[in-house]
């Protein structure tokens, strides 16, 4: 049962991406609606993250906000047109950059779940730097997918990107279930 509440909370920080994910149709108006859906989502799902100073939370919230006035005030088509490659690549980065400053996202969410006595656990670092280097992998592989079907839409259908992108999202989620129960049953064995 902790296991399910960890990963809600965990999928709940992504809930704005995967609703711009799956809203975002083809038309200008679906994206201008998938938009302040993501950014309504990322203020309402993550109001808790956001007063925590949650980085993947606020990174979301800028994300959708930026989006909000590009896109749906100023029309900006040209954003538009190349929103696959900025969506997954903003996020890619985002996640890199909670690598690089040595506060992986994942960690937030780990120290959210237990005691603060193990949290500076150097274990527990390394656990949640090595999550969110592999979900860093899957956004910057999802960034390449959306450039090449810029280059090339035809090879790469809405149909095909967006089975690709639903295969790597699940492809993360089922990583993380089990590398967090493989984590758990190694530290319940010693």
């Amino acid at each position: 049962m902790k296991e399910l509440k960890e990963l809600v909370n965990f999928l709940l920080g992504f809930m704005p991406w995967l609703l711009f994910l799956f809203f975002s149709g083809q038309t200008f108006a679906s994206l201008e609606r998938s938009i302040i859906l993501g950014l309504l989502a990322s203020l309402i799902l993550g109001f808790r993250e956001l007063r925590k100073g949650f980085l993947l939370q606020w990174g979301t919230l800028l994300f959708f906000a930026a989006c909000a006035v590009t896109v749906d005030l100023m029309k900006s088509v040209a954003v538009a047109k190349s929103m696959g490659i900025i969506s997954n690549g903003f996020l890619a980065c985002l996640i890199w950059g909670t690598v690089l400053i040595r506060k992986p996202f994942t960690l937030q969410y780990a120290r959210a779940e237990l005691p603060k006595e193990r949290w500076d656990d150097p274990l527990l670092f390394r656990s949640c730097r090595f999550m969110a280097i592999v979900w860093g992998f899957l956004l910057t592989f999802l960034t390449l997918v959306a450039f090449f079907r810029n280059l090339y839409p035809a090879l790469c259908p809405d149909r095909v990107n967006l089975g690709i992108s639903i295969a790597v999202i699940v492809s993360g989620i089922v990583f993380t279930t089990l590398y967090k129960k493989y984590k758990r049953d190694q530290s319940r064995s010693k």
